[in-house]
Order: C-alpha cells, then structure tokens, then sequence
C-alpha cells in the first residue's frame, strides 16, 4: 500500500478545502493511494471533497493564526503560540517521524505547516507543499516581535523538496523549487434541477447571492439586511442564521458553497483564497470585505481586481451599510488575460506520477 501522508495548517478551512481537493483527485486517479490527512479540520470538511477511504490524524503541526472570527485577529496569542510548537519542534518531528515510518509513508505534501519539511527530511522521504503564501510572509509583516519566528519558518521551508505554487502568490522565496500552477478548488457535483428542486429555490440566478465567510464566519452578521430585499434569495452555511423566508440555510454537510456557485449571481466573502479560487474557476463575481493586517489580502485583493468580476467593499459597508453594492453591478476585470483553472489536476497528476515511478 503507497500512502500520502498530507500535511494541513492549522488554520480556518480554506487550507484543508484546497488540499482535501487535491486529495480527492489523487483517490480518482489513483483508488490504491492511501490518503492520510493530518489536520484539525473536521472529518465531515474533509468528506465532502473527498470519495472514498482515507485516514484522519488529527494534529496541529503549526498555529496559522489565532482568530475570533474571520476578520478579528490576536496577534499577541499566535505569537505565544508559535513560540509553544518551536519550542517543542523536536518532540513533534519525532511523533510524526515515528508514525511516517510505521505507515510506510511515502511522501509528505504541505499546505501549509513549516515543520511538514523537516518532518520529511528527518524521516527521508520527499516534502512537496502547495499554497500562495508562505507564514514566513504573514508574520514579517507583524513587526519586530515576529521576525525570529519568520526567519525560523523560512529556514522550514528551505528544506521543501518542491513547492506548487498557486495563483495569487507572493514571492515565496524560501522555497528553493517552484513550480507554478493554476487556480484549486472542488467541482460542482449536483444538477442545477437537483439544487433548486432540494431547496426551493425560486429566484433566477440574477437575484440569488451566496453569503459565505469560511471556516470561522463573521460575528454579528448583519441578516436584518436580507429581510430588505425580498426580492432576492440568499444562501448561507451559518447553521445559527435567523430564520427569514429569502434565507436559504444550508446544513446538509455533502453540500459545500462551490456547490451552489454556478446557480448564484454573485458570492459575498471575505478575502480567503479558497473561495475566491473557486469562483474564478467558475466565473462567478465576487463581492469581497476588504481585510487590514493580512498581508495575504492585499494579494487576494489585487488578483480579484485584475482577473474577476468584482466589488470590493469595506466592512463599514457590510456590516452598518445599507448594501446598495448588490443594486450595482460588479466591476469587470482589469486584466484580459485570465488564470489557470488545472491547479488541483497538475498537483494531482504529479503525486500519482511520482508513486508510479516507486512501483518500477
């Protein structure tokens, strides 16, 4: 048995979404490939992208960062945390080396925890990583309290064998191999008749919006506003939304909002890379909070405005506005040329390349 062992940040879904979805078509391509995805994110995320078996270690190699909601950051509590994990890198290289080495593993591939690399390289097999950013790049960006801990994560990633690097990316360049590739992100996998005959929904897809915050939502949305437009149907993940009759409350967990993209005029989000990446697959406007402190952001944010149909919008806007921006239609891109869609198919193809070469 070949196994995988994928290595996942600790942080939101949009990590665990892009690389379940790689996952899952590493499964197709290859059945006899045993996945073993090591991250906190919940079996049920990891289920709707991937078919078939696979094995759920759940462990957090690496912090992210410490947040409230998708917007509210802790600063001072990530640091306290990163500095807990590189305190105990060794105790946790061990752990896993232990475990590589009893599962057979293979190769390791990363999205995006620093210690993936020296794990792979203390246990002798290959580290392959995929991600637009690296949190070397996140963190310098926070200042002088955060530049050992940068300098720590780059000398991690020096010991990568490969990175896949996604669209809408910083430099990255402590990484030593690149290789660049398209957008990521899951198929749509169910009829438009299928969506709309299960949920009721009876606008056109002109007047459908998709609202949709990742992992770790937004407090306090502001859903009195949907009651303001009774025209309009809204679709939303947050089991804990009001009950409003254009309020299309998704809690069947086989579903996921790139589901319901292609029936919607428009996706209302928070800068992540995961959603946007899923969109622009699909063509589908993006309407985006703007974001400060994540440098990551302002990527996300010039890559919408250069290859999306896009509105960006503070969050003054969002949350105490009036929401006129879905009365305007959404600005065209800023590019003519537009961005790889194979991403989660060239990074698939790769790993199951790189297993056939082991067998020969």
């Amino acid at each position: 048995m070949q196994s995988l062992y994928i290595a996942i940040t600790n942080h939101g879904f949009g990590h665990a979404t892009r690389a379940a979805s790689v996952a899952g078509m590493v499964k197709k391509l290859n059945p006899d490939i045993l996945l073993i995805l090591v991250t906190t994110a919940p079996r049920w995320l990891l289920e709707s992208y991937i078919e078939g078996d696979f094995i759920h270690r759940p462990r957090a190699l690496d912090v992210g960062v410490i947040q409230s909601d998708s917007l509210t950051m802790n600063k001072q509590e990530t640091l306290t945390k990163l500095e807990e994990i590189r305190t105990a890198q060794y105790r946790i290289i061990a752990g896993e080396v232990n475990f590589i080495q009893t599962n057979r593993i293979s190769l390791i591939l990363g999205d995006i925890p620093p210690l993936a690399a020296p794990i792979a390289k203390t246990a002798g097999i290959p580290c392959w990583m995929m991600s637009n950013f690296g949190w070397d790049f996140i963190y310098r960006d926070w200042g002088e309290d955060f530049a050992e801990i940068a300098a720590w994560i780059g000398e991690c990633f020096g010991q990568c064998d490969r990175l896949f690097r996604l669209p809408l990316h910083e430099s990255m360049s402590a990484f030593p191999h690149i290789s660049d590739v398209g957008l990521t992100g899951g198929t749509p996998r169910f009829s438009e008749e299928e969506i709309r005959t299960t949920f009721n929904l009876i606008q056109p897809q002109e007047r459908t919006i998709l609202l949709t915050f990742g992992g770790l939502g937004l407090q306090q949305i502001p859903y009195h506003k949907v009651e303001e437009f009774p025209d309009r149907q809204f679709i939303t993940f947050d089991r804990h939304a009001p009950d409003f009759s254009n309020l299309i409350k998704i809690r069947d967990r086989q579903y996921r909002p790139v589901d319901f993209m292609p029936f919607c005029d428009r996706v209302v989000s928070k800068p992540g890379f995961s959603t946007f990446s899923e969109a622009l697959r699909l063509n589908i406007p993006i309407v985006s909070l703007s974001r400060e402190g994540f440098a990551e952001a302002s990527l996300l944010e010039s890559g919408l405005r250069n290859y999306g149909h896009h509105q960006i919008i503070s969050p003054d806007a969002f949350f105490q506005g009036n929401w006129e921006f879905l009365l305007r239609s959404p600005n065209p891109p800023q590019q003519t040329s537009t961005l790889a869609t194979d991403g989660t198919e060239t990074i698939a193809r790769a790993i199951v390349e790189y297993f056939a070469k082991l067998i020969l």
